[in-house]
């Protein structure tokens, strides 16, 4: 069975095309990536591809994540390789679903409910499945969650301090996300350090080029996570504000008339690196501006960045009373050195001490490890791989329906 995955970020989307025969045999096909979906900056979008040894980079406007799938499907067909079944990764279930689940009317429904829950990244995850049902209609197609992974959360750490008939009534709590990504460089920093995952403790930071967050993750289990009931709290992102006052949103409905569809598209889509840049969304244009000529407002949104971050990771640490390895993972986490080094500044007080040569020279396609010595806390790149994790779900979720 070949078992075509999607997993779309707020300006991103990864492709791949596994053969499995079952959760121990699975080899990857087919690979690719758009980068820049949607992005305002002052580099073109581009997609990647990669198939039997061949890789090709192609510089195309992609203005939307439909369009993006659409070139994945065109590279699909030019390699004359067949699809037998397509998993989606869908960020926010709510309390509608609990579990992956093929895809059928009863279903795309209870998705269509889902989409305020994460408005930048649900309704692109279904924009892309409308795309794969219109190109690909009699296929076998089916969706999983990212917030299942943090279902260990304890209530303490997941419960808002809200009244209990607010809580209650509404289903108002933490949920997470970035839990595939998590629940695989748990898996794999585990097996690098030749230790079982139940022996450590592990501050996992998932940086992308859209959506970020960082894990406290304990025995294997996540005990903590920056995101909340949205995706929207926790690190200053590409246009996601992250954590802010909720004061701030209601003086601008109650004093200026702003409406709850004007703050949903100024602290998803306004904000963040672009908000306080003025100029681009992508953390890598924020370095090229304030390391070469443009300080100013660039400079200032990747020390906000940075600052952020370093703050989550040392009070992960205290919750979790000291860590066994620091993991970056995802795009930026894997391939921007620079973040990693400010980011591991000054926190030699809970044994976080960088090599910066190390750091420099780190693979963007393997485990890389990044600290000084024989020191307490291994740092370490870990390239993740959600879409394996989706494909293991399809692979118990359609059992072998043909």
């Amino acid at each position: 069975m070949n078992i075509l995955i999607f997993n779309c970020g707020s300006s991103s989307l990864t492709y791949k095309i596994f053969r499995t025969e079952g959760p121990s045999d699975i080899q990857t096909l087919l690979s690719g990536k758009a980068h820049r979906v949607g992005v305002k900056g002052s580099e073109t979008s581009f997609i990647e591809n990669h198939c039997g040894g061949q890789e090709t980079r192609k510089e195309v406007m992609i203005p939307n994540h439909r369009e993006a799938a659409a070139l994945a499907f065109d590279y699909i067909g030019e390699n004359g390789i067949t699809v037998d079944a397509i998993g989606h990764r869908f960020v926010h279930g709510g309390g509608y679903f609990q579990g992956s689940a093929r895809l059928d009317t009863h279903t795309l429904e209870k998705l269509r409910l889902c989409l305020p829950l994460a408005p930048l990244h649900n309704p692109i995850s279904l924009s892309v499945i409308h795309a794969s049902r219109k190109i690909l209609p009699s296929v076998l197609q089916y969706v999983t969650f990212d917030s299942a992974f943090h279902a260990s959360i304890p209530d303490y750490a997941y419960t808002y301090a809200l009244p209990q008939n607010v809580t209650q009534k509404f289903g108002y709590r933490k949920y997470g996300f970035h839990g595939l990504s998590y629940a695989y460089v748990t898996q794999e920093t585990a097996r690098f350090l030749g230790l079982p995952q139940e022996k450590l403790k592990i501050v996992a930071c998932h940086l992308g080029t859209g959506g970020s967050s960082v894990a406290a993750i304990r025995n294997g289990r996540s005990i903590d996570t920056s995101m909340g009931f949205s995706p929207l709290p926790g690190l200053v992102m590409s246009t996601r504000s992250g954590d802010i006052d909720p004061m701030l949103t209601i003086y601008l409905m109650a004093v200026y008339g702003y409406q709850p569809d004007d703050l949903l598209d100024i602290l998803n889509k306004q904000s963040g690196l672009l908000g306080i840049s003025e100029a681009s969304s992508d953390i890598r244009d924020i370095i090229r501006r304030f390391s070469q000529t443009e300080k100013g407002q660039a400079e200032l949104a990747f020390d906000m960045y940075i600052h952020r971050l370093r703050k989550y990771i040392g009070s992960y640490a205290a919750v979790l009373g000291g860590i066994d390895a620091l993991v970056f993972t995802d795009d930026i986490g894997v391939r921007n050195p620079l973040v990693r080094e400010k980011v591991c500044e000054a926190m030699g007080w809970c044994g976080i001490v960088l090599d910066r040569e190390a750091n420099r020279l780190a693979a963007d396609d393997r485990i890389s490890s990044l600290n000084a010595g024989n020191v307490e806390v291994r740092i370490l790149t870990v390239p993740t791989e959600e879409e394996r994790v989706i494909c293991l779900e399809g692979t118990t979720l359609l059992g072998g329906a043909e």
